[in-house]
């Protein structure tokens, strides 16, 4: 079988000839055993020009550049396949090594995006040119899923660069930069305003260097020094203790593996520093880590946007005109995020005065993006322009979006939505920004059940990426469809669950917070609850989490929990974690951070270390923590709760459970999801559930692993 040709070959009277890429099977370029064929393929046939060849320009048929490795092979590489793996890297670097040594100037011609295996294809040029347009991005961003640049990447930024400028800027954030600010920093060597501009622009530079070759073949040395040179040895020190103060412990060695293939790679030539950046990467790819965060935050993500949980066969669909019922911190960010997609929006609360300060805090957010030069004064006017406050229900008419976002309060919220069927538009949608009420009672005694749906946003709504949508019982496809479309209109990720209490996410973190609740309980000691927690990868200690959503909440859930479960003639049972908040709220009136007391305190509501009265009301043991035990309690709460809302059939997909855990409750990336923590899982299923079991045993039923986990 003959692998499809990816490359097409015209050379001009001069001598240049242009490589454009363009794999017929794919619709971005990405470094497949197709390309790879085709791009040895004509570096033979360059090769084999001899005189004739007078320089090369690369360039692509597709919107972007180049994508690099086709991550579903990455995916599928397993620790038996590593020869494999090495044997293809070196392959591919061995080709880009041909083509910077042919002779001849090379030139890379951007008019899309070059990320990961595109820059470094890019890399191997002497020349780079790139169109000046605001959708392209260059960088390296292979850090941000678990993997470092395994194509020359690392070896060829740090020579470009030095070490400290590659690694603190490209390297170790994985930042994908603008044209203009990948030139300033020296990833790009020209600018020109549009595609047309490219190859002439490139033939230019061809004809005025034609002795060009790499500064690392011209004997040049890195700028700044190597790791040997004094100034950057005294500091190897501090930065491998700033990767690990980063990352508290978590297992993420993609940042490790970096500086150790960039700092060894100065001490030795080009092609041995090859070598070493190899064998990094292949440790990566086969390893764990990588696979859980690919599939979670690539894969899964690509399907939930894909529309796997949109139904089929109806328009897509944009609103136009949003009212939101609400101008507290949650309605606020939701009409600052409708304006930034050109929504026309009615923010209505029960006075004008609190309406326009919702709008303030557009006006605020708005104004620091001014102020850091990421927007216009101009472009943040026009979007201020977009919000009405209002106290008057005509100022809702003919709203096609309806979205509540006022307190927990089922009657409040019915309340609302009666007062503003009459004047939006009849086929509106109904949404409810709730994060526990079920839509299915909330839809109770509304005229137009069909179109009601929850659609929970997190805070801060502008930042966070994640939206919940949960279909009642009587909320339509139609619907359903409309609320999707209206997710990816506001440049939100979003997931479908099922209706419940809790839905999904508050009902998955709710297990976490309890848990750790139990702990201080077990006079476990607090900071050690924090260390565990960073330690596993959460963003902050789930203490401090507590603090931040308040005592009381996880108490008001539990007790919604315990109310539905006596109305189906059950209980709920008792967690440990209950008395110690409960204690914490009602006995000790330290129920969150606004109220300026928790677990932690503060001052002018800043963190200032934990309550020291912690000791006293809850005894500390003498044994000491163990914190791998508490990291898996921790991680096992939320994920057994994650198993669960799928037998439920709360949850529809692995792929919502794993993008939801990740961008809405913060479950640690390393794991790549609530579910991919099973399916990753060192040993399998099987030792997930026996470590489920022994902490069951330990701890309680709570741990018990469910049916669905055992019988498979």
């Amino acid at each position: 079988m003959t692998t499809p040709d990816t490359i097409t070959w015209e050379q001009t009277e001069s001598g240049v000839v242009v490589l454009t890429f363009d794999d017929p099977a794919q619709s971005v370029n990405t470094m497949t055993a197709a390309w790879s064929a085709s791009f040895a393929a004509a570096l033979d046939r360059l090769a084999g020009l001899g005189s004739e060849l007078t320089g090369v320009i690369l360039t692509s048929a597709k919107k972007t550049f180049f994508a690099g490795g086709d991550l579903g092979d990455l995916l599928a590489t397993t620790a038996e396949r590593a020869g494999e793996l090495t044997a293809f890297a070196n392959g591919a670097k061995a080709m880009l090594r041909k083509l910077e040594t042919l002779g001849v100037p090379v030139v890379a011609a951007l008019g899309g995006s070059a990320l990961g295996g595109g820059l470094e294809i890019a890399l191997a040029c002497h020349h780079r040119v790139a169109v000046d347009a605001p959708s392209i991005r260059i960088g390296l961003p292979e850090v941000t899923l678990g993997l470092l640049p395994g194509g020359g990447g690392v070896v060829r930024t740090v020579r470009l660069l030095g070490l400290d400028t590659a690694l603190d800027k490209v390297l170790l954030p994985g930042t994908t930069y603008r044209v203009g600010d990948a030139a300033a920093l020296g990833l790009i060597d020209r600018v020109v305003p549009d595609a047309e501009a490219l190859i002439p622009a490139a033939l230019e530079w061809i004809s005025a260097n034609p002795g060009a070759t790499q500064p690392w073949d011209r004997g040049e040395s890195i700028p700044g020094g190597t790791a040997n040179t004094p100034s950057i040895e005294a500091v190897l020190p501090v930065r491998s203790a700033a990767l690990r103060n980063r990352h508290k412990g978590a297992p993420m060695p993609a940042p490790a593996n970096i500086l150790c293939a960039a700092v060894e790679g100065t001490q030795v030539d080009f092609d041995t520093a090859s070598a070493i950046e190899t064998r990094y990467f292949v440790e990566l790819v086969t390893g764990p880590v990588a696979k859980n965060i690919i599939q979670g935050t690539f894969f899964d993500k690509q399907v939930i946007k894909s529309g796997a949980s949109r139904p089929e066969d109806f328009p897509t669909h944009r609103a136009t005109f949003a009212a939101v019922l609400g101008a507290g911190m949650m309605g606020a960010g939701v009409a600052l995020s409708c304006a930034l997609v050109g929504m026309t929006v009615a923010l209505k609360d029960v006075d004008l005065a609190a309406a326009e300060r919702g709008k303030d805090y557009a006006r605020k957010v708005l104004g620091k993006q001014v102020e850091k030069g990421s927007r216009t004064r101009e472009d943040a006017d026009a979007i201020l322009e977009l919000i009405t406050p209002t106290a008057s229900v005509q100022d809702l008419a003919g709203a096609d979006l309806v979205i509540e976002a006022v307190f927990e309060d089922p009657d409040l919220k019915r309340k609302v939505f009666a007062e503003v069927l009459d004047v939006v538009a009849p086929d509106a949608v109904l949404a409810s920004n709730t994060s526990t009420l079920p839509i299915t009672d909330l839809a109770r005694d509304l005229p137009r059940p069909e179109d009601f749906i929850g659609l929970h946003f997190f805070s801060p709504v502008d930042r966070m990426e994640l939206i919940e949508i949960i279909v009642g019982d009587k909320t339509s496809d139609a619907t359903l469809a409309k609320a999707f479309d209206i997710a990816l209109q506001m440049h939100k990720t979003p997931i479908v669950v099922g209706d419940g209490r809790g839905f999904f996410t508050s009902r998955v973190i709710l297990q976490r917070l309890v848990e750790a609740a139990a702990m201080v309980g077990e006079g476990v000691h607090p900071q050690s609850i924090e260390q565990a927690s960073l330690q596993a990868g959460y963003p902050v200690g789930t203490l401090a989490l507590l603090d931040e959503l308040t005592l009381s909440l996880p108490l008001k859930i539990r007790g919604q929990f315990r109310e539905v479960a006596e109305q189906n003639g059950g209980e709920l049972a008792a967690h440990p974690g209950d008395a110690v908040l409960t204690t914490m709220v009602e006995e000790l009136g330290r129920p969150s951070r606004l109220a300026g007391a928790g677990f932690y305190d503060y001052v002018d509501g800043k963190r200032a270390g934990l309550w020291s009265g912690l000791a006293e009301q809850f005894p500390r043991t003498e044994l000491q923590a163990d914190l791998t035990e508490l990291r898996d309690r921790l991680l096992f709460a939320e994920v057994l709760e994650t198993v669960r809302c799928h037998d439920d059939g709360i949850l529809r997909s692995t792929a919502d459970a794993n993008v939801g855990s990740l961008l809405g409750i913060g479950f640690p990336t390393w794991t790549g999801g609530t579910s991919q923590f099973v399916a990753g899982y060192p040993g399998g299923i099987a030792a997930f559930v026996a470590r489920a079991q022994e902490l069951a045993d330990r701890y309680g039923a709570r741990f018990t692993p469910p049916a669905s986990l055992t019988e498979r």
